[in-house]
């Protein structure tokens, strides 16, 4: 469901300035004068709909218009090729989106969901509050930059740039250009493609680019940050299971997972999965220290049909289990309740006693008994001591915020590379949407436009009859409409209502 407060404080907004808007409107005193600063602005007010335009760039964009006019020529027919191919292929991505929505539907499997290549984003919902402001930003900015291609396509093909605006729709920003409709009409298909196609050719540039970017982000953050060092502590959830006086704070960095050596996140990860998925390591410890003067009573089965053997729930005794040799066919498991921290400090890890035989002829390997999917794991954050955690790993995974990224100096931001980070993934997934999105044949989208100038440019022998090309048109624009539609209104509800 969508948050309450978030609607509420949405629909608050809007409400202030449509009802500041109408009484400014129907005041007698102040109308003339408002409607004048609306229009020496640009700006237009409606119901959920703010606009402000402007001629301020047009110089801009007709510099860049006639910078190389080779290479631009190049680079605008490169890009009618891509919209010609993400025409189709965004029309085979919606058609599968599709099939794994309805798949979605009709099973509980929650990696069906985690595989589509598309979903709907709804602000509070799927998309977090606290990550709002990178969704907008990088919104308008592939917005930007997608409208920065149509004006400088049309420049180059000789079509007047009328100005250019941004809007904010509800909660989504967005741009536009105005174009001169008269000129754009007399041009040809082909340089009307070039035109329509440029919009979604610009978002897939900043898509590779910011891809790029954040792969190479290491490279260009060495001087201020190194990597490989392990990965470092950002935040840790309070009362979660790595908080506490000897749990995990933020500037730690972790280096090890038991005998899982971490160098950054995605070691971070693997390791937990991997400690996750294999049995509980063990631990070289003297045979001398099984005193049993700490034995808590007699093992007991829990109700999962594990041993335990320490009665009294203490915060620093853990039941451990090992094999004592009663002759030489006579193999039994033993259990003994010992202080965890000092057992398990500074030893070996290990799975049999053969590998505690290595170290020390006397050491046996013991091991300990948890119930099923519980592991003890010891964190390695020098030059702090361990910390022990006991419990499931994926509570350990959700517990602490990490990066790779480890300052070089004291007054660098910790959170700095996190939010460039994240940043650029937003970009790139939102300028991959827009690419995809305005490329579907679907009325009030380029696809409108690039399907219209594409078929006037390869009908017009095939087909004589203009009329009969507009139908055709009509048609395939009515089924990518649909098409778009049914993933929207599944997805919202897939999104919202589940």
């Amino acid at each position: 469901m969508i948050p309450v407060s978030l609607l509420v404080c949405v629909m608050a907004a809007w409400c202030a300035v449509y009802l500041a808007d109408t009484l400014l409107r129907s005041s007698n005193t102040h109308r003339i004068n408002y409607e004048s600063w609306l229009a020496s602005r640009g700006l237009m007010v409606s119901p959920f709909h703010v606009r402000w335009q402007t001629t301020m760039f047009n110089r801009l964009f007709a510099y860049c218009a006639r910078i190389n006019p080779r290479v631009l020529y190049m680079w605008f027919n490169s890009g009618l090729v891509f919209g010609i191919v993400a025409m189709l292929g965004s029309v085979i991505l919606l058609i599968k989106t599709l099939q794994q929505t309805y798949a979605q539907m009709t099973t509980d499997d929650p990696r069906i969901g985690g595989q589509q290549a598309l979903q709907v984003v709804v602000p509070g919902v799927n998309l977090p509050t606290s990550q709002l402001a990178y969704f907008f930003i990088a919104l308008l900015l592939s917005g930007v930059i997608h409208e920065l291609g149509h004006a400088v396509a049309a420049l180059r093909e000789q079509v007047r740039v009328n100005g250019f605006g941004i809007f904010v729709f509800v909660l989504y920003p967005g741009a536009f250009v105005d174009l001169f409709t008269t000129h754009l009409n007399l041009v040809s298909p082909t340089q009307q493609l070039r035109i329509f196609c440029a919009g979604v050719w610009h978002n897939f540039v900043l898509c590779v680019a910011a891809l790029a970017i954040l792969f190479l982000l290491p490279v260009f953050l060495f001087p201020m940050y190194t990597t490989g060092v392990g990965a470092l502590v950002t935040e840790v959830v309070q009362s979660s299971a790595a908080d506490g006086p000897r749990g995990l704070s933020v500037g730690d960095i972790v280096t090890g997972l038991e005998d899982c050596p971490v160098r950054g996140v995605e070691d971070w990860i693997s390791c937990l999965s991997h400690l996750s998925h294999t049995p509980q390591t063990g631990y070289c410890v003297p045979a001398a220290s099984l005193q049993p003067s700490w034995a808590h009573g007699r093992p007991f089965k829990r109700l999962d049909g594990t041993m335990d053997c320490c009665r009294n729930n203490s915060l620093t005794d853990l039941c451990f289990s090992y094999i004592k040799s009663q002759g030489r066919n006579n193999i039994e498991r033993e259990y003994a309740c010992m202080p965890v921290r000092k057992m398990v400090t500074g030893t070996q890890v290990c799975r049999s006693d053969e590998d505690c035989a290595e170290h020390a002829a006397t050491s046996i390997c013991v091991t300990p008994s948890l119930e099923n999917q519980t592991r003890f794991i010891r964190v390695t954050h020098p030059p702090n001591t361990h910390m022990l955690f006991v419990g499931y790993p994926p509570h350990l995974q959700h517990a602490v915020s990490l990066t790779n990224f480890v300052p070089r100096f004291a007054f660098l931001h910790l959170d700095l590379p996190i939010f460039l980070d994240t940043f650029l993934k937003y970009v790139v997934s939102l300028s991959g949407a827009l690419a995809v999105v305005n490329s579907v044949p679907c009325f009030a989208l380029d696809g409108q436009w690039m399907l219209n100038a594409l078929l006037e440019a390869t009908l017009v022998t095939v087909v004589t009859d203009r009329q009969k090309r507009e139908l055709i048109g009509f048609f395939l624009l009515l089924a990518g409409s649909a098409l778009l539609a049914a993933n929207v209104a599944l997805g919202l509800w897939m999104v919202t209502a589940r």
